[in-house]
């Protein structure tokens, strides 16, 4: 069973002790691809490194909603610079956070922000990895005045509504440990309204670690667990579930089939 984790911050400081040995373990786990999304310059450059050391590592350069103080559209600049790198595929971790950002100023600027690298993507034709949390409607309006943009809503938290918006935009989403929580039932709803061909698996490590791992740090050797809930839902295997789910991540982020 093949597994592409499309979504997992391994620059974090959760991983400094161990870092090497959790990502060196992951093919032997049958994790075949990792997407490392970065939050603002400094992670984006991490994650960029990190790319260069694991052949099966992949990166993506953005500023997150939650990353902005201090930060400028300039900044954008070396972002495109990055976006350059061979093994760049997306643009992100991009959106916006109305639970985290609060004001009507710093929200305005967010989605500024946001619409600048929504933008970005659409310049370079890479997709955007969007980051959604309480801010769906200007998120999928944002989304909608973009007509040449695409990438995936990572943690997927809309309505199922809204989620089939997206995905007749030419959208993507993407879904990590939560589902696998006793109290999930949106995101369940969402998988059974979409389509397979648009869902995608993570694990927005070191975060959200699924059950019976819940608690504990999370890594791509979890990954599993939200193929296997994906599976559950849809009636299907989870063996089917995770291929189809990592080719449509090679799909979205350009990437080569390595069994080809």
């Amino acid at each position: 069973m093949r597994l592409f984790d499309t979504h997992a911050h391994y620059y974090d400081a959760a991983f400094d002790a161990d870092r090497d040995a959790v990502l060196s373990s992951l093919p032997a786990h049958g994790v075949e691809r990792v997407v490392c999304p970065g939050c603002d310059l400094d992670s984006s450059r991490q994650s960029l490194a990190l790319s260069e050391k694991y052949p099966f590592l992949f990166f993506a350069a953005g500023l997150h909603p939650e990353n902005l103080q201090g930060a400028s559209l300039s900044d954008l600049d070396e972002i495109r610079a990055m976006a350059a790198h061979p093994k760049c595929v997306a643009i992100g971790e991009i959106g916006l956070d109305y639970y985290w950002v609060k004001t009507p100023e710093d929200r305005a600027v967010s989605r500024d922000f946001f619409d600048a690298q929504l933008s970005l993507s659409e310049e370079l034709d890479l997709p955007a990895i969007v980051h959604d949390r309480d801010a769906h409607r200007d998120a999928v309006e944002l989304v909608r005045a973009h007509p040449k943009a695409r990438g995936v809503f990572h943690c997927c938290a809309l309505s199922v509504e809204d989620a089939k918006t997206v995905v007749e935009l030419g959208w993507h989403l993407s879904f990590t440990g939560n589902i696998t929580f006793q109290k999930a039932r949106r995101a369940l709803e969402v998988i059974a309204a979409v389509p397979l061909e648009r869902i995608m698996i993570e694990t927005d490590a070191p975060y959200m670690a699924p059950e019976p791992f819940r608690g504990r740090r999370n890594d791509s050797n979890y990954v599993y667990r939200v193929a296997e809930t994906i599976a559950q839902i849809k009636g299907l295997s989870t063996e089917f579930v995770a291929e189809t789910a990592f080719i449509t991540g090679l799909n979205l982020f350009g990437l080569e089939d390595p069994a080809v």
